[in-house]
């Protein structure tokens, strides 16, 4: 498992090596924005930690950049933990976040989370979910809308299969959460409504109208074929 750990914290990035390295992981690190985004879009890596705060091009940017050519699952790393960091993060593209008060298992918890999720298999007989023009094949991991298909983050891809099997079904967020994130619910993540909204983006779903997620006012939300409306 490659890792790559952008971060311009040395004795951060050195503790991180020094317990991932027992563990299997091969971790590698850089300590500027630009060489982040370099070493992320340009290397086979199985994840990537990303600092908000880093010179030359903060994490937020970097991110974006990296989402332009890579699907990589990246780790946030926020130094205050504020939720706003964490809703940025995730809307331009992060798989999850964890303040930089984390302990080393937590990190390696949500490490195993995020990589897990990514981690394609070669389908045999694939199984394709259809909804109206959208085609989901959870074996593949892919996703198409009409003659396009969705570039989508690990949790996007996640969230959206984990709707389209349920079509017709309304799916708390509780238990998307408890899907797509794999550990205990938080009463005050805003998470699930974030991916939400960037999914609903890719799919050109109008949030006011929207064709295929619809959403359970208190509840959760639904998927929907729009060729049954």
């Amino acid at each position: 498992m490659r890792v790559l750990v952008i971060d311009d914290d040395r004795k951060l990035c050195r503790l991180i090596k020094t317990y991932l390295e027992p563990l299997g992981y091969e971790v590698s690190a850089v300590h500027t924005g630009p060489e982040g985004v370099e070493q992320a879009t340009s290397g086979e890596w199985h994840a990537v930690i990303l600092d908000v705060m880093l010179p030359g091009l903060d994490g937020f940017e970097a991110l974006k950049q990296i989402r332009h050519k890579s699907d990589v699952p990246v780790l946030m790393l926020t130094a205050r933990g504020d939720e706003a960091d964490r809703i940025v993060g995730l809307e331009i593209g992060a798989d999850d976040y964890l303040p930089k008060t984390f302990s080393t298992r937590e990190l390696l918890a949500r490490l195993r989370a995020v990589t897990r999720r990514s981690r394609r298999t070669t389908p045999l007989v694939a199984t394709e979910i259809v909804v109206g023009p959208l085609r989901v094949n959870p074996d593949a991991r892919t996703a198409v809308l009409g003659d396009h298909p969705l570039v989508l983050t690990p949790v996007e891809f996640d969230l959206l299969a984990s709707l389209a099997k349920a079509c017709g079904r309304v799916k708390t967020r509780e238990a998307l959460l408890e899907e797509i994130r794999e550990r205990p619910y938080e009463v005050f993540d805003r998470s699930i409504d974030v991916h939400i909204s960037a999914l609903r983006k890719k799919l050109g779903d109008d949030p006011k109208e929207p064709r295929l997620i619809k959403t359970v006012w208190g509840v959760g939300y639904m998927m929907v074929n729009p060729e049954d409306a």
